[in-house]
């Protein structure tokens, strides 16, 4: 999968079993490696935030590894932390 980090912003993000997560906002990158390492989503109102990994803005933080199809929406293969 090749897509510019800009094609990715704004884009909703959604689970396998399709719920809703909410809108990638920014990425983490090794700076050391040049690899994304994590995609940094703000939660839709219903997502319960406290059952994933979240940083001080309360994004949530969902491994860029996990990343399965860009089209319309972007599918996570994530659990619940």
């Amino acid at each position: 999968m090749r897509k510019f980090i800009t094609e990715l912003k704004g884009k909703t993000v959604m689970t396998n079993d399709g719920q809703i997560l909410g809108m990638i906002e920014n990425f983490l990158v090794n700076t050391a490696s040049g690899d994304i390492q994590n995609v940094l989503v703000v939660p839709a109102e219903e997502v319960e935030s406290r059952l994933y990994k979240t940083d001080a803005q309360g994004r949530l933080v969902l491994p860029f590894s996990e990343m399965r199809a860009v089209r319309d929406v972007v599918v996570m293969s994530v659990s619940n932390a």
